[in-house]
């Protein structure tokens, strides 16, 4: 009898020590202040010591941001598709895996993260913002994951959405008629810009940790710099667009956008790599910097460094978007480009200089000089001419991640009895036709106009970008990311509907050189002003060096203060 109590009393130990060790190991139910307090506005390396220490399960974090999306994406239409089901079950499957940190579950374990609505996501509809990829019966499903997503969910992200986008990406704000109007989640009466707009607005209001972005034209930068975001434009080639619809596939590329430098370098660690299904990426192994980018990092890392201005941004000459063949007569690209100038608001121009002033504090010199990337420049890029190859990206996108019903354009039109939309086949009046001038459809590969229309000028226009480099011995150039603040969407600009805030950037994606949009300080309103770096090809690692030595010399990001009621009922 004494014995069994000694055995009874010993095998109780081993159950209580067994629960008590279970219970270590799982955190109780956390109370919601605890994770406002830790969770608003946390970084990826926060996060994963709050995991590390036990404190919170994945499945909780990835709740808390979807009670966000559910208390305020009915206001801001941030997230067109939230994918709540999956990612709790990705959660649990986190939450299952042993112990062991980051490098045991991967360097985005458990970050809830969002997703470009033109991105692929297996077995989601890739809307593109558009209606037309939305037709109940013929939707775009994604038959696997575009390259970038893969990668994320290999390194152990929490996908919980696709993020709302304009149509094709085709635009500086953010309405899509799949989905609508995204609005400024520092004023929601505000343009976010676009086309990454949805995941800008996402992240900036913590309803996501991180997103990722695709850029045509300023796609990643311009919307960072209306959000107080950091958003990266890599060297293009340094990140696969596969799987991505493309808007203009010579130009488009796809980067991180975050609330933190850090978060953006761990992310665009992720997200690098070569890959087959993109030819671009062939290569860029030996010509990048190596990863992971957060090795870069330093505080202090301006000191002695000296950033040009470029002189066109300041006084606005245009750049086409898209481009001008070499055809188009000079007299008439010279029209186009004026008309496509965007003067450099009176307001952006003080915040810019402020801007300057805080470089110059922190140890870098910054050069004004009219020699640094002057107006002929803008006319050289100009004539970096992508239209003719729009169709062939579409083709080779669905192709490869269309669903069974429709693998190209043709199918596309068949399966559903309507035409696919203009700016993807490469049909726009304004750009297809331009005076006498025909831009046709072809494949670049067998175009005989391809070095006179593409080629030969990229080279001419990166040639260009990099003389002043070399001549005054920059270690990059520095400017505005967007020309004017934010636009009222409540108020006409200039007599019709806002069509958003507009960046004389474009010329970054025609030669693909690295760029990164900081959080540059605040317009008096409180609207962000952001601020834009570029580099030279390759130099991905000493940007982000560049940018996080200005993130931690000023310290400008705060979050924005969130609405539960909406002021635009009916916004257009």
């Amino acid at each position: 009898m004494i014995r069994f109590r000694v055995l009874a009393r010993f095998l109780f130990g081993l159950v209580a020590a067994a629960i008590a060790c279970s219970s270590a190991a799982r955190p109780r139910a956390p109370s919601q202040s605890d994770m406002d307090h830790d969770l608003l506005e946390v970084t990826i390396p926060q996060l994963q010591r709050l995991y590390s220490k036990h404190k919170y399960t994945v499945t909780q974090v990835v709740q808390w941001y979807l009670a966000r999306i559910d208390r305020y994406n009915g206001i801001y239409r941030a997230v067109e598709t939230v994918t709540r089901s999956e990612a709790l079950a990705a959660a649990a499957r986190e939450d299952a895996e042993p112990a062991g940190g980051a490098t045991a579950h991967g360097p985005l374990w458990g970050v809830p993260m969002v997703i470009k609505a033109n991105t692929s996501m297996e077995g989601q509809v890739t809307t593109d913002g558009w209606v037309g990829y939305a037709i109940p019966g013929h939707e775009l499903i994604a038959p696997r994951d575009a390259t970038i997503v893969a990668k994320f969910r290999a390194a152990g992200a929490i996908l919980i959405g696709h993020t709302n986008m304009p149509d094709f990406a085709n635009s500086d704000t953010n309405r899509s008629s799949s989905y609508g109007r995204t609005g400024n989640a520092f004023d929601v009466r505000f343009s976010p810009g676009g086309s990454s707009g949805g995941t800008v607005t996402a992240v900036t209001a913590n309803m996501a940790l991180l997103g990722s972005g695709t850029d045509t034209g300023n796609s990643i930068r311009m919307p960072a710099a209306t959000s107080a975001l950091i958003g990266v434009f890599p060297t293009r080639g340094l990140v696969s667009i596969a799987g991505i619809a493309p808007l203009d596939w010579m130009l488009d590329n796809a980067g991180p956008l975050a609330r933190t430098v850090t978060d953006a370098a761990i992310a665009l660690s992720v997200m690098a790599g070569e890959d087959p299904l993109d030819p671009r990426t062939l290569g860029s192994a030996a010509n990048a910097q190596p990863g992971p980018y957060t090795q870069y990092l330093q505080s202090g890392r301006l000191k002695d460094k000296r950033f040009g201005v470029p002189s066109f941004i300041l006084r606005g000459a245009g750049i086409p978007f898209h481009g001008l063949p070499a055809a188009v007569p000079e007299d008439v690209a010279a029209k186009l480009s004026a008309d496509q100038s965007i003067a450099l608001r009176p307001e952006t121009l003080r915040a810019f200089m402020k801007a300057v002033d805080e470089l110059r504090a922190a140890g870098a010199t910054v050069v004004f000089d009219d020699s640094i990337l002057p107006d002929s420049f803008a006319r050289i890029a100009s004539r970096v001419s992508t239209y003719s190859y729009v169709r062939e990206g579409t083709e080779r996108f669905l192709n490869a991640f269309g669903p069974a019903q429709y693998r190209g354009v043709t199918e596309y039109e068949n399966a559903v009895g309507a035409p696919l939309a203009a700016p993807v086949v490469g049909t726009e009046p304004s750009n297809s036709q331009i005076g006498d001038i025909t831009i046709a459809q072809v494949d670049i590969e067998s175009d005989p106009d391809a070095e006179a229309n593409y080629h030969g000028p990229r080279g001419r226009t990166l040639a260009a970008y990099l003389e002043p480099l070399d001549r005054l011995h920059l270690d990059g150039y520095v400017y505005p990311a967007i020309q004017m603040p934010p636009p009222d969407e409540t108020m006409p600009q200039n007599g019709g509907l806002s069509d958003g805030p507009h960046s004389a950037t474009s010329w970054v994606n025609m030669i693909g050189v690295p760029a990164v949009v900081v959080v540059g300080g605040y317009y008096p309103g409180g609207l962000p002003f952001g601020l834009e770096f570029s580099a030279r090809p390759w130099k991905d690692g000493d940007l982000l060096g560049s940018a996080y030595a200005w993130e931690q010399a000023t310290h400008h990001r705060h979050p924005p203060i969130l609405v539960e009621k909406g002021l635009l009922p009916n916004a257009p």
